[in-house]
């Protein structure tokens, strides 16, 4: 593919004052032998990215490619730049983003040396505007920041561990484009969960990822990310946004991808297991309260929002599929579940079966796991 070994792709939307910093470590790295391309996807900008692209492209930046993108959507754009990419491997990062020196090299190390995963990502840490406040722990840092630092120790990601690794930071062999398809535009509400879905697909296609540290970046932290009311706002449209691909559903007790669970009993269209989850949430938050932890408080009621936001966009598309009135619906639900805790009370209790994994032979090495509503652990 004309010589070249990595395609860069970087999305920008009306942020020619960023962009700069971003292009200037991208086009400065020390890559040794690796070749490679920069291509700036320009989606749909008003301000001055085209004539700033451009002048570089003009001065002499052989690397730089610029692509124009219109509609609108950071899936759209990162499918542009991969349609017009000439290398075999792609990898993706963001116009608020500086990456390390040696980024590149150490993509195309990680992907040579291992020829058994299908794509790679690394630490994205923080480059604070100011002091953080003191609730935004690093409970916080995952989903709303886009930021993820597992660890000193490279480990693989896969079905077993399915962590959603972010864009920011992400490199996948073109061959997992041309077997599964490009990003999925739809998921851009209330941010971008489209990285999250392409590797979902990939970790059911047998494929896997692996977490490499020294692969590195730092993004700027919006000052606006630095208020709850954005992350209020970010998980409950996280959680309408991950309802098109019923994500609770599928994954087990130990956060493991699974085949999508059959519920038996269900309310609008959701499994009873999600209701129990925002009582759970609910009195977590109010013991929190209560006891004046601000930053654990925070982490339930963001937990809560993203659950009233999957529960609503579930209703809302399953909403034409229900024909009973529905007072009828909660009726059946509530005694389906109480003739079930009735039975249990005697019927002798049975051992939880392990629901199998989609790839169960194939065991990641240490890391958290990241829920998909952004926690770190995935829960219950």
């Amino acid at each position: 593919m004309n010589g070249l070994d990595v395609s860069v792709v970087i999305p920008t939307y009306n942020r020619c004052d960023m962009l700069p910093r971003a292009l200037e470590g991208l086009l400065g790295q020390d890559a040794g032998n690796v070749r490679y391309e920069v291509i700036v996807v320009d989606n749909n900008s008003i301000d001055r990215t085209r004539e700033l692209v451009t002048t570089l492209i003009e001065g002499g930046e052989t690397r730089l490619r610029y692509v124009f993108e219109g509609k609108q959507g950071v899936a759209y754009a990162r499918n542009a730049g991969i349609a017009v990419a000439r290398a075999p491997i792609i990898a993706s990062t963001d116009d608020d983003v500086r990456v390390a020196p040696t980024w590149i090299a150490e993509i195309k190390r990680a992907l040579d040396e291992h020829p058994e995963v299908a794509s790679v990502a690394g630490r994205i840490l923080p480059r604070w505007p100011c002091e953080p406040p003191v609730w935004l722990t690093r409970k916080h840092w995952v989903g709303p920041l886009a930021l993820q630092e597992y660890g000193p120790v490279p480990f693989y990601v896969n079905a077993d561990r399915p962590l959603s690794l972010a864009g920011a930071n992400l490199a996948l062999r073109r061959s997992v484009f041309e077997r599964l398809g490009g990003f999925a535009p739809a998921l851009s509400e209330g941010g971008d969960h489209s990285d999250m879905e392409i590797l979902i697909r990939l970790y059911r296609s047998d494929l896997q990822s692996l977490y490499v540290p020294s692969i590195l970046v730092t993004a700027d932290v919006q000052p606006e990310r630095l208020r709850k009311l954005y992350h209020r706002r970010w998980f409950f449209r996280a959680g309408r946004a991950q309802a098109l691909m019923r994500f609770l559903e599928i994954f087990d007790r130990d956060g493991r991808l699974i085949e999508e669970r059959v519920a038996t009993e269900t309310l609008f269209g959701m499994p009873a297991f999600i209701y129990r989850r925002l009582l759970t949430e609910s009195g977590g938050w109010l013991g929190a309260l209560v006891r004046r932890q601000e930053s654990v408080a925070f982490t339930h009621e963001n937990r809560l929002r993203y659950l009233v936001g999957y529960i609503t966009r579930r209703y809302e598309l399953t909403k034409g599929e229900r024909s009973r009135w529905w007072v009828a619906e909660v009726w059946i639900f509530a005694a389906s579940v109480l003739k079930r805790k009735i039975r249990a009370l005697f019927e002798p209790r049975r051992e939880d079966s392990a629901r199998p994994s989609v790839t169960a032979q194939r065991k990641g090495r240490g890391g958290p796991r990241r829920s998909p509503n952004g926690d770190e652990d995935v829960p219950d």
